[in-house]
């Protein structure tokens, strides 16, 4: 808690006073995008910075890839909540098409979702609180995480493992009483914040299934065992399965992404993988749509004589407890204005592996607009021209500091 509104409105003022150097930061990451959990150098860059500013400091967080980074910071009045604060790091296998003297440095990656600016924006707020440490009671932590956008098997048990996983799985959740984190989401304007009142975006599932079969000559099929067939069977019965298999009054998507199979056009496909992925919202129906892909894939391994493999990154819906988002409803207002803050009633299909974070402590998954078509930011997320109007690295600052030491 803060001790008086003068104390709020005197962190809020500082943090207005980062920007040249929040965009520094921000355009730096652009230029130096890592994949996944090979977020090295942007880990120590954060680290650096939360020791400079007297924050006590956690790097190699992680029991299976070791490579988040949590800051702490304790306030210095008495009593107070344990607020997490969670930013991720990690960027995306697309080539960036923007032409900006800051675009990225490294060839077929770039920061096509925003988590640069999340990343800075998390950092202003740690710099921000950190200068105001005897203003506030509580404690608030930094997290910064990496592998939000995909998944690797984790080296300890083999589990399809996102980032948020990962660090949860070292306890960085013990003691929270409220966790929030911020998206830059193009579809709402510059200077504005959305937040869903419950459900903000779907459980989203990767599925990759290995056929293994025979090879052999078309003329002599009877000898061999068709990976193709088992996956053109798997195919079907899967489309069945979400045509039939799913309560209709459940919001639920499923998609094939890649399929690769054979080597030369005049022989029987020893093996075959295909991926892709699924969207839904309940844990009943992930947990359905989870069963009838393994069932699904070994009854048509077992038809054709082969056998299957397959591997799942588990999704899970992010849900906002309902305090929580009355706090960002207050927070939002008083650094952006009521007319700022807009209640969103339809939740995306789009998945985030925050959901792991509010499946245990309660908190909020808030929008952060960004979109500025005057000066062409205008593309969605994952595009390879997607960029963010650079004004709004203040606004995520000062709201991430009202959620953290005024609410």
């Amino acid at each position: 808690m803060i001790l008086n509104r003068e104390a709020v409105n005197a962190m809020l003022d500082f943090a207005g006073t980062l920007q040249e150097e929040l965009v520094a930061i921000r355009r730096d990451l652009h230029q130096h995008p890592e994949l996944l959990y090979s977020t090295d150098r942007t880990a120590s860059i954060v680290a650096q910075l939360l020791k400079e500013w007297g924050i006590d400091v956690t790097t190699g967080v992680g029991p299976h890839f070791g490579k988040g980074v949590v800051g702490v910071l304790r306030g210095r009045l008495e009593g107070g909540r344990t607020i997490l604060l969670r930013a991720d790091m990690d960027a995306l296998p697309i080539t960036e098409q923007n032409d900006v003297d800051y675009r990225s440095h490294i060839d077929g990656i770039m920061h096509a979702c925003g988590h640069d600016a999340h990343t800075a924006m998390l950092l202003g707020a740690a710099k921000t609180l950190a200068a105001y440490r005897e203003s506030f009671a509580g404690e608030v932590r930094f997290v910064f995480q990496p592998a939000e956008e995909g998944a690797l098997p984790s080296p300890l048990d083999g589990r399809l493992l996102s980032g948020g996983r990962d660090m949860i799985d070292a306890g960085i959740l013990d003691g929270v009483d409220r966790c929030y984190a911020l998206h830059v989401w193009p579809e709402l304007a510059a200077g504005t914040i959305g937040i869903h009142p419950h459900y903000a975006m779907a459980a989203s599932s990767h599925f990759h299934v290995t056929f293994h079969g025979k090879n052999g000559h078309h003329s002599t099929p009877h000898l061999a065992v068709d990976a193709i067939q088992m996956t053109a069977s798997y195919i079907a019965a899967v489309n069945g399965l979400m045509a039939n298999g799913v309560d209709p009054k459940e919001q639920a998507v499923l998609a094939f992404g890649t399929v690769r199979a054979g080597t030369v056009i005049n022989a029987i496909a020893e093996q075959s993988v295909i991926n892709g992925t699924f969207r839904a919202f309940s844990k009943s129906t992930v947990a359905a749509i989870t069963d009838g892909l393994d069932r699904h894939a070994r009854a048509a391994a077992l038809s054709y004589g082969g056998s299957y493999e397959i591997a799942l990154r588990e999704g899970i819906a992010v849900v906002n407890d309902s305090e929580a988002v009355d706090e960002v409803v207050q927070a939002g207002t008083a650094v952006l204005g009521e007319e700022n803050v807009l209640k969103q009633h339809t939740p995306s299909l789009a998945g985030e592996d925050f959901g792991w974070y509010l499946d245990r402590v309660p908190g909020a998954f808030i929008l952060l607009g960004c979109r500025d078509e005057a000066v062409g930011n205008q593309e969605g997320l994952h595009h390879p021209r997607f960029n963010l109007d650079e004004a709004i690295l203040v606004h995520g600052t000062r709201l991430l500091v009202q959620l953290a030491a005024g609410s």
